[in-house]
């Protein structure tokens, strides 16, 4: 294999994971700024201008904050919950097509640091694993609090998980591939797949809600209820891993729902600006239009947080098991036969 191609490679996946982490950053900042905007508050404005530095300012608090470990006979899967939510947060970045292509240095660079035929099922797999860094933690913590919180997590991630598997096979059986880089180059000229797949980019979008633990469906960590959840007994960078990967999951579900439905880096006109100013210029402006869908799902996320009351568990069961998955069910019947007539 072509060692420049690895070295070319292996940048592109340090600025992949170093981009999730400073989007997780400072959509903690954003957070703030958003719920300030909505209850008529300031927020941060100290630490930089705007608060923009209080994002780095909470990052030393947290690694400079004193160590506190339950008494756990699990001392190692203690450290190993917050280790793996972490790391499945940043590895389904990998499959993810920013863009198109750019020309450098003689060399065409793919903005994807892996295109691979089942992408989608990739993505499936390391999410379903992510549950086990919250259930880890939680049972490890040795408090009832914890576990009752990881419980709770766990079976909304996995009942969820179940109607968006659901909700993407109606898009797969349009679309006819795994490839998320294929799904978004048939896209393109805003032919956005949430026009002929309405019903399931809601079912997606609402399972996203329950499967990064957002508002409505944040019931894993309810202060009223369990304290802080499945992590009360983490202090330091642990909880700060905890927090940075949920921060992660609504970047990275952001960008699947914008790669997904709403053409990913394309954008109206794109091959007009391929052919008049070039690839270069053309492929960074879909790097930034991917960017900008992406940033206001995060809004979403965020508005929808301030806004709407919380579901009562039972509730939230029920949304999942007895409404979401019928409805993805009926949607692959009505997408088969659409098919089928039309096509």
């Amino acid at each position: 294999m072509d060692s420049g191609f690895i070295i070319e490679k292996s940048i592109f996946i340090v600025a992949v994971f170093a981009i999730t982490m400073i989007m997780a950053m400072y959509s903690t900042w954003a957070e703030r700024k958003v719920a300030a905007f909505l209850q008529d508050r300031v927020g941060p404005n100290r630490a930089g201008w705007g608060g923009l530095l209080q994002p780095l300012a909470d990052g030393m608090k947290l690694f400079a904050k004193e160590e506190f470990e339950p008494n756990t006979p699990n001392r190692f899967l203690f450290f190993v919950g917050p280790a793996i939510a972490m790391s499945t947060a940043l590895m389904t970045s990998a499959v993810i097509p920013w863009g198109d292509k750019l020309v450098m240095f003689g060399r065409t660079v793919t903005l994807q640091a892996t295109d691979i035929d089942v992408s989608l099922l990739y993505i499936f797999g390391v999410v379903s694993v992510g549950v086990y860094g919250i259930m880890i933690g939680g049972w490890a913590s040795n408090n009832k609090f914890s576990l009752m919180g990881a419980v709770r997590a766990a079976s909304q991630m996995v009942s969820y998980e179940v109607a968006m598997g659901l909700s993407i096979i109606a898009l797969l059986m349009m679309t006819g591939t795994l490839s998320l880089k294929e799904i978004s180059e048939q896209q393109a000229g805003m032919n956005w797949n949430v026009f002929y797949q309405p019903v399931g980019f809601l079912i997606f979008l609402i399972c996203a809600f329950a499967e990064t633990n957002r508002t409505p469906f944040d019931l894993a960590e309810c202060e009223s209820e369990l304290i802080g959840g499945y992590h009360t007994e983490y202090s330091s960078m642990k909880m700060g891993f905890y927090l940075f990967a949920e921060y992660a999951n609504m970047f990275i579900s952001s960008a699947i729902l914008a790669i997904l439905y709403f053409g990913g880096y394309n954008y109206p006109g794109m091959s007009w600006a391929v052919e008049n100013w070039g690839v270069n210029i053309a492929n960074v402006l879909g790097i930034a239009v991917l960017f900008i869908k992406i940033c206001g799902f995060i809004f979403f996320y965020m508005w929808i947080r301030w806004t709407i009351p919380r579901f009562r568990y039972d509730q939230l069961m029920n949304l999942g098991w007895k409404i979401l998955i019928p409805l993805s069910i009926i949607n692959i019947v009505i997408t088969g036969i659409c098919i089928l007539a039309f096509n």
